[in-house]
């Protein structure tokens, strides 16, 4: 499920950009696209974690995300005016929101809290493949065909994903287990948000994604977008640029989560997630500095560094702190909200930038940003954690 997933959930991704900028939109504009998508999904994020938590259902949500964000996506392909563009991000963003916090849930109504950690970290591993899958013939595809074909690929995965969601079934899934409870004899209530509100760790954690991701977001989309705007000497095929952009960071991210799992115990899941945040100021700062298309290799190894680990290991360290509480999948809905709320004003910001500037110094902006993210996880250190 999270192989053919990873096609998905994420829409067009990096090959909106490029999708865009063959039809003469500029890089603000299409920025500001992307914040409609990414802020519709930050509305919805809080409340499908609840709703993840509450539900007998999970296998049912994936598979209406997966039709919601085919169907949107394909008439985007057909309608690529402003309007219809906005719509359809909007409906995937929405649709995307449920899907994590799901799979989560579903992950540790599988295996417990004991075998979490391990198996996340398969279901990361899985996930980039399929990334890396789906980015190989996606710029094949569009190479011999056009950027069009994505959409056809992307519908393809759907149906699969499909297959594999009902594949799992439903009585393998402990729905109290899924939640972070003990047993299916525990009736703790439903949470509110309140509660989530008030847990210190779930805060600054919350505030130092948020950061990371209005840093990160944008990275792709950006060195996609300055590619396929190049002229002159210049002569790469956009989309396949994409996808060799997702097939570098993505054969990364696999033995990055995998090893990341095993080691969790090891070294602790602030660590990991240290590590993870340092990463990103030097990825920025490269591709800053170097406008070259082969600049975009160390740019996306160092994006399979961080995204390895913080695949893994965040989940893992909100289930451990909400542990026993009932409360895990909402827990994972705030730290998606605070990640969205990053992530949705990312696009714009960079593209404002890019516009009235130069890419460069978007990059630049984005590197300072990723700096503060790194400085609070720091500062925050002293705070108290789980073992």
């Amino acid at each position: 499920m999270s192989f053919f997933l990873a096609d998905v959930r994420d829409g067009l991704g990096p090959f909106l950009g490029i999708f865009l900028t063959e039809r003469a939109w500029k890089p603000d504009d299409i920025g500001l696209v992307m914040t409609a998508g990414g802020l519709a999904g930050l509305l919805v994020t809080l409340p499908a974690g609840v709703m993840i938590d509450a539900t007998l259902r999970k296998r049912l949500w994936i598979l209406i995300c997966c039709m919601v964000i085919t169907c949107a996506t394909l008439w985007l392909w057909y309608r690529p005016e402003p309007v219809a563009v906005t719509l359809s991000q909007i409906a995937t963003g929405i649709a995307a929101a449920f899907i994590g916090p799901a799979l989560a849930g579903i992950t540790l109504g599988i295996t417990g809290q004991a075998g979490f950690n391990r198996q996340i970290g398969r279901n990361e591993a899985f996930n980039h493949a399929g990334n890396m899958t789906a980015a190989v013939l996606a710029g094949l595809a569009s190479w011999y065909s056009g950027i069009g074909a994505v959409f056809v690929l992307m519908t393809g995965m759907a149906l699969l994903t499909s297959v594999a969601v009902l594949a799992i079934r439903e009585q393998d899934i402990d729905h109290a287990v899924a939640r972070g409870l003990a047993s299916a004899h525990d009736n703790t209530p439903v949470p509110r948000l309140s509660v989530l509100a008030k847990n210190p760790l779930l805060l600054i954690t919350g505030l130092t994604l948020l950061l990371f991701h209005l840093s990160n977001a944008a990275l792709l989309p950006m060195l996609s977008m300055r590619v396929a705007s190049a002229t002159g000497s210049v002569a790469i095929n956009p989309g396949l640029y994409a996808a060799a952009t997702v097939v570098i960071s993505q054969c990364v991210m696999i033995p990055v989560a995998l090893y990341t799992a095993a080691r969790i115990e090891q070294y602790g899941y602030r660590r990991l997630i240290m590590l993870a945040l340092l990463v990103l100021p030097f990825r920025a700062a490269i591709a800053a500095g170097f406008a070259e298309p082969l600049a975009m290799i160390p740019v996306q190894i160092m994006d399979g560094l961080a995204a390895g680990i913080l695949g893994v290991a965040l989940p893992g360290y909100v289930v451990s702190v909400l542990k026993g509480s009932g409360h895990v999948n909402a827990g994972q809905g705030m730290i998606m909200f605070m990640q969205g709320a990053g992530a949705a004003f990312s696009p714009a910001l960079a593209g404002w930038i890019a516009t009235r500037y130069s890419f460069s110094v978007a990059f630049s902006v984005l590197g300072l940003i990723a700096l503060l993210s790194l400085l609070l996880w720091w500062r925050a250190g002293r705070e108290r954690s789980p073992a």
